[in-house]
Protein backbone atom coordinates (compact mmCIF):
# COMPACT_ATOMS: atom_id res chain seq x y z
CA UNK A 1 0.00 0.00 0.00
CA UNK A 2 1.30 3.38 -1.03
CA UNK A 3 1.51 6.42 1.38
CA UNK A 4 -0.88 8.24 -0.46
CA UNK A 5 -3.00 5.52 -0.39
CA UNK A 6 -2.88 4.75 3.59
CA UNK A 7 -3.36 8.52 3.62
CA UNK A 8 -6.72 8.81 1.81
CA UNK A 9 -7.74 5.39 3.41
CA UNK A 10 -7.06 6.83 6.61
CA UNK A 11 -7.78 10.51 6.07
CA UNK A 12 -10.31 10.75 9.08
CA UNK A 13 -8.38 9.43 11.66
CA UNK A 14 -5.46 11.96 10.19
CA UNK A 15 -7.47 15.01 10.28
CA UNK A 16 -8.58 13.97 14.00
CA UNK A 17 -5.23 13.43 15.06
CA UNK A 18 -4.07 17.09 13.14
CA UNK A 19 -7.01 18.82 15.54
CA UNK A 20 -5.73 17.51 18.34
CA UNK A 21 -1.80 18.18 17.35
CA UNK A 22 -3.01 21.92 17.05
CA UNK A 23 -4.82 21.34 20.29
CA UNK A 24 -1.47 21.06 22.21
CA UNK A 25 0.41 23.45 20.03
CA UNK A 26 -1.89 26.29 20.34
CA UNK A 27 -2.72 26.31 24.08
CA UNK A 28 0.79 25.71 24.16
CA UNK A 29 1.95 28.60 22.43
CA UNK A 30 -0.83 30.76 23.97
CA UNK A 31 0.52 29.69 27.47
CA UNK A 32 3.97 30.36 27.03
CA UNK A 33 3.29 33.78 25.13
CA UNK A 34 1.47 35.05 28.19
CA UNK A 35 4.05 34.19 30.68
CA UNK A 36 7.03 34.66 28.13
CA UNK A 37 6.42 38.17 26.61
CA UNK A 38 5.53 39.54 30.68
CA UNK A 39 8.76 37.61 31.79
CA UNK A 40 10.76 39.24 28.94
CA UNK A 41 9.52 42.99 29.84
CA UNK A 42 10.39 41.95 33.46
CA UNK A 43 14.19 41.32 32.88
CA UNK A 44 14.29 44.76 30.92
CA UNK A 45 13.14 46.37 33.66
CA UNK A 46 14.84 44.50 36.42
CA UNK A 47 18.15 43.68 34.94
CA UNK A 48 19.30 41.43 37.59
CA UNK A 49 17.13 38.86 37.38
CA UNK A 50 18.00 38.29 33.70
CA UNK A 51 20.88 35.33 34.65
CA UNK A 52 17.64 33.86 36.72
CA UNK A 53 15.12 33.94 34.44
CA UNK A 54 17.34 33.69 31.46
CA UNK A 55 19.19 30.75 32.72
CA UNK A 56 15.93 29.25 33.95
CA UNK A 57 14.47 28.66 30.56
CA UNK A 58 18.05 27.92 29.33
CA UNK A 59 18.42 25.10 31.92
CA UNK A 60 14.91 23.48 30.80
CA UNK A 61 15.64 23.68 26.84
CA UNK A 62 18.56 21.12 27.88
CA UNK A 63 16.48 19.03 29.17
CA UNK A 64 15.34 15.94 26.72
CA UNK A 65 11.56 15.81 26.16
CA UNK A 66 10.24 12.45 27.28
CA UNK A 67 13.27 13.14 30.55
CA UNK A 68 10.69 16.74 31.05
CA UNK A 69 7.44 14.57 30.47
CA UNK A 70 8.67 12.11 33.28
CA UNK A 71 9.50 14.89 35.96
CA UNK A 72 6.22 16.10 35.44
CA UNK A 73 4.56 12.59 35.61
CA UNK A 74 4.07 12.67 39.48
CA UNK A 75 2.63 16.53 39.96
CA UNK A 76 -0.68 16.59 40.84
CA UNK A 77 -3.53 17.64 38.28
CA UNK A 78 -1.21 17.80 36.01
CA UNK A 79 -0.11 14.22 35.29
CA UNK A 80 -3.44 13.23 36.43
CA UNK A 81 -3.78 14.49 32.30
CA UNK A 82 -1.65 13.41 29.46
CA UNK A 83 -2.56 15.97 27.46
CA UNK A 84 -2.28 18.78 30.10
CA UNK A 85 0.93 17.59 30.84
CA UNK A 86 2.14 17.52 27.03
CA UNK A 87 0.82 21.59 27.23
CA UNK A 88 2.75 22.53 29.84
CA UNK A 89 5.84 20.76 28.91
CA UNK A 90 5.53 22.33 25.35
CA UNK A 91 4.77 25.62 26.97
CA UNK A 92 7.98 25.38 29.49
CA UNK A 93 9.98 24.58 25.90
CA UNK A 94 8.51 27.89 24.35
CA UNK A 95 9.39 30.25 26.84
CA UNK A 96 13.31 30.55 25.82
CA UNK A 97 12.86 31.79 22.29
CA UNK A 98 9.37 33.99 24.19
CA UNK A 99 11.98 35.64 26.55
CA UNK A 100 14.64 35.81 25.12
CA UNK A 101 13.59 38.04 21.55
CA UNK A 102 11.20 39.92 23.99
CA UNK A 103 14.23 41.10 25.85
CA UNK A 104 16.63 41.48 22.70
CA UNK A 105 13.72 43.31 20.84
CA UNK A 106 12.97 45.77 23.97
CA UNK A 107 16.91 46.62 24.41
CA UNK A 108 17.19 46.48 20.62
CA UNK A 109 14.74 49.77 20.58
CA UNK A 110 17.40 53.26 19.54
CA UNK A 111 17.88 54.77 22.63
CA UNK A 112 17.28 58.13 21.20
CA UNK A 113 13.70 57.44 20.25
CA UNK A 114 13.46 56.12 23.82
CA UNK A 115 14.66 59.12 25.15
CA UNK A 116 12.26 61.15 22.97
CA UNK A 117 9.44 60.05 24.47
CA UNK A 118 10.73 60.83 27.96
CA UNK A 119 11.35 64.23 26.96
CA UNK A 120 7.74 64.12 26.07
CA UNK A 121 6.93 63.35 29.42
CA UNK A 122 5.92 60.00 28.89
CA UNK A 123 5.42 57.41 31.83
CA UNK A 124 7.60 54.29 32.09
CA UNK A 125 4.20 52.20 31.36
CA UNK A 126 3.45 54.53 27.96
CA UNK A 127 6.79 54.48 26.64
CA UNK A 128 6.45 50.50 26.90
CA UNK A 129 3.53 50.49 25.32
CA UNK A 130 3.37 53.63 22.90
CA UNK A 131 6.96 53.13 22.01
CA UNK A 132 8.90 50.04 22.79
CA UNK A 133 6.51 47.51 22.10
CA UNK A 134 5.76 48.41 18.62
CA UNK A 135 8.97 49.15 17.41
CA UNK A 136 10.31 45.70 19.13
CA UNK A 137 6.98 43.49 17.36
CA UNK A 138 8.80 42.02 14.92
CA UNK A 139 11.50 40.80 17.24
CA UNK A 140 8.99 39.24 19.51
CA UNK A 141 7.07 37.69 15.96
CA UNK A 142 10.17 35.80 15.62
CA UNK A 143 10.07 34.24 19.16
CA UNK A 144 6.74 33.47 18.81
CA UNK A 145 7.55 32.18 14.98
CA UNK A 146 10.49 29.94 16.70
CA UNK A 147 8.25 29.06 19.54
CA UNK A 148 5.50 27.31 17.43
CA UNK A 149 7.99 25.51 15.25
CA UNK A 150 9.52 24.24 18.07
CA UNK A 151 6.18 22.83 20.11
CA UNK A 152 4.73 21.45 16.56
CA UNK A 153 7.73 19.37 16.02
CA UNK A 154 7.80 18.31 19.83
CA UNK A 155 4.52 17.78 20.14
CA UNK A 156 4.99 14.10 18.10
CA UNK A 157 6.36 12.95 21.40
CA UNK A 158 3.31 13.73 22.82
CA UNK A 159 2.18 10.90 21.91
CA UNK A 160 4.33 8.61 23.59
CA UNK A 161 2.61 9.44 27.10
CA UNK A 162 -1.01 9.13 25.54
CA UNK A 163 -1.78 12.80 24.59
CA UNK A 164 -2.53 12.08 20.61
CA UNK A 165 -1.73 13.86 18.40
CA UNK A 166 0.34 12.89 14.70
CA UNK A 167 2.90 11.13 16.75
CA UNK A 168 0.29 8.48 17.57
CA UNK A 169 0.90 7.50 13.58
CA UNK A 170 4.93 7.84 14.21
CA UNK A 171 5.06 5.33 16.96
CA UNK A 172 2.56 2.95 15.77
CA UNK A 173 4.48 2.79 13.05
CA UNK A 174 8.08 2.59 14.06
CA UNK A 175 6.39 -0.51 16.66
CA UNK A 176 5.05 -1.93 13.09
CA UNK A 177 7.82 -0.93 10.82
CA UNK A 178 5.80 0.36 8.58
CA UNK A 179 7.01 3.66 6.44
CA UNK A 180 3.31 4.63 5.43
CA UNK A 181 2.31 4.63 8.43
CA UNK A 182 5.38 6.01 9.70
CA UNK A 183 4.74 9.18 7.33
CA UNK A 184 0.89 9.29 7.66
CA UNK A 185 2.30 11.40 10.74
CA UNK A 186 5.73 12.93 10.02
CA UNK A 187 4.66 14.67 6.82
CA UNK A 188 1.70 16.33 8.06
CA UNK A 189 3.32 17.28 10.97
CA UNK A 190 6.27 18.54 8.66
CA UNK A 191 3.27 20.27 6.44
CA UNK A 192 2.04 22.12 9.50
CA UNK A 193 5.61 23.06 10.62
CA UNK A 194 6.27 24.78 7.15
CA UNK A 195 3.09 26.38 7.07
CA UNK A 196 2.92 28.09 10.65
CA UNK A 197 6.79 29.49 9.64
CA UNK A 198 6.01 30.86 6.38
CA UNK A 199 2.65 32.23 8.02
CA UNK A 200 4.11 33.63 11.02
CA UNK A 201 7.34 35.02 9.00
CA UNK A 202 4.63 36.59 6.94
CA UNK A 203 3.45 38.74 9.50
CA UNK A 204 6.63 39.04 11.25
CA UNK A 205 7.81 40.90 8.32
CA UNK A 206 4.24 43.14 8.13
CA UNK A 207 4.72 43.84 11.36
CA UNK A 208 8.75 44.90 11.48
CA UNK A 209 9.12 48.83 10.97
CA UNK A 210 10.96 49.92 8.06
Amino acid sequence: MSFWHFLIQNRRQVLDLTGEHLWLVGWSILLAVAIGIPLGILVTRVPRLNKLVLGSANIIQTIPSLALFGFLLPAPWIGERADRLAILALMLYALLPLIRNTYTGIRGVDPAVVEAGRGMGMTDRQLLLQVELPLALGVILAGVRVATVLCIGLATIAAAIGAGGLGEFIFRGLAMVNNQVILAGAVPAALLAIFADWGLGWLERRLTPQ
